[in-house]
């Protein structure tokens, strides 16, 4: 099994360029199934969540190679509606062929997804959108099926705004008859960039982005070429944001939308990093020891759960004692342990974690638990003294592209294990 070698204490100086979103491209990627066409996807990021829904679409019919960073999609008709385990089990975000499936050929079998252990992530919420709009749906052994003639405009409030179930059913709504409204949807930028690609395809969709979001059905998509390029990856950006802090580095992360990290850079300047913005760029210059800030996660425009085991491995260093609330996953705080064996000070009471910093923390080996425990784990070795192995880095591979080369490049004693020798490659390859 791979393992990550860290050995900290090297501050980061110089320019890493974060990657396209794939938390954007995975629901743009399942949106092709609503139309026949081409589709030509750049800033594409090569993790394995991309390659996982790749393979799945082809399994369904359709046509997926890559050239460079773009990925060219052709789908011509859909030769199966039943999106099997084996690929769905993996990755959570396969769910999002459900709505688009039933949506265009009236039926679809998904299984039930799977993904990173990191609390209740339940579909009710998807699957009570498409029965307010018209679909029959049940569930036997292990799989979600839905019919529908047409999916009808429905008025569909979330008890919680949930990204997946926002972009499901904005999906789906697409091609129902009349309008549909979704009350309490998620904000998330990624939520916004579906329906910019949607709507360049002849949907007709409002409000994206906002709380409030209108979408008018259309008999169909318009066919031919469509081209769309990725929003970047605000999450890849605020890790590499924090990597540079956390090693008292200054460092340049290129590629990102500012107005995107709004939350996270906030509490970076509160605990004493200096942040420089630009239109593409933020430039980060981290302090000789950060202050502690208490945060709390919380749907966006709020601080991502995704960053908060990222912001956690800070804080651990940090002088002062702060508290961080995980609101959103209540099994998200999982990486406390590795952390502790590092010789952070944390305690944990329910969603909350007491972190009282040290000054220095020291190598160990550890062991990641979800995607963004891994990359918590990495920030912490790159300001440890000694040696960390990180085991089971896998993870990482779902949502960081080429992690170890880009944080070579910019200075860290940093090296991935690959069966029996050692690899600077990174995720996703």
């Amino acid at each position: 099994m791979d393992q990550i070698i860290i050995r900290g204490g090297r501050p980061l100086e110089g320019e890493v360029t974060a990657s396209g979103a794939k938390n954007a491209a995975l629901p743009v990627m399942a949106s092709v199934l609503l139309g026949d066409g081409d589709y030509e996807l750049s800033n594409i990021p090569r993790v394995v969540d991309i390659h996982t829904m790749a393979e799945l679409l082809r399994r369904l019919g359709a046509e997926a190679r890559w050239e460079g960073d773009r990925l060219l999609l052709s789908v011509r008709g859909v030769q199966r509606c039943e999106a099997a385990y084996e690929l769905v089990k993996t990755m959570r975000a396969s769910i999002m062929v459900l709505g688009p499936l039933v949506a265009r050929w009236g039926q679809a079998r998904v299984s039930l997804p799977g993904g990173c252990a990191i609390g209740a992530r339940p579909v009710n919420l998807h699957l009570m959108g498409l029965r307010q709009m018209g679909a029959e749906i049940s569930i036997a052994h292990g799989y979600i099926e839905a019919k529908a003639n047409r999916l009808r405009g429905a008025t569909i409030v979330f008890d919680q705004p949930t990204v997946t179930g926002t972009e499901n059913l904005m999906m789906a709504a697409t091609l129902a008859q009349g309008t549909t409204v979704l009350d309490n949807a998620a904000c998330e930028p990624e939520v916004a960039d579906l329906a910019v690609f949607l709507n360049q395809r002849g949907a007709r969709i409002s409000g994206a982005g906002g709380r409030r979001i209108t979408i008018e059905g259309v008999e169909q998509l318009a066919d031919g070429a469509h081209r769309h390029a990725i929003i970047p990856d605000r999450i890849e950006a605020g890790t590499y944001l924090i990597a540079g802090a956390i090693t008292r580095g200054r460092l340049t992360v290129r590629g990102c939308q500012p107005a995107h990290l709004t939350a996270l850079t906030q509490k970076l300047q509160a605990a004493g990093v200096r942040l420089q913005e630009r239109a593409d760029r933020v430039i980060v210059e981290g302090p000789s020891r950060p202050t502690a800030v208490d945060m709390t996660t919380a749907p966006y425009p709020g601080f991502p759960t995704d960053m908060q085991a990222q912001f956690m491995a800070l804080m651990a260093v940090a002088k002062g004692q702060s508290l961080i609330s995980e609101l959103v996953f209540e099994q998200r705080l999982t990486h406390v342990a590795e952390l502790q064996r590092m010789g952070a000070l944390i305690q944990v009471q329910g969603m909350h974690a007491k972190v009282q910093g040290v000054e220095q923390l020291s190598g160990a080996p550890v062991m990641a638990s979800d995607l963004r425990a891994s990359a918590g784990l990495v920030l912490a070795g790159l300001v440890a003294e000694g040696e960390t192995r990180i085991q089971r880095v896998y993870h990482l591979d779902r949502g960081y592209e080429r992690m170890v080369e880009k944080l070579q490049a910019v200075g860290a004693s940093i090296q991935r294990l690959a069966g029996g020798g050692a690899s600077g490659a990174g995720a996703g390859a």
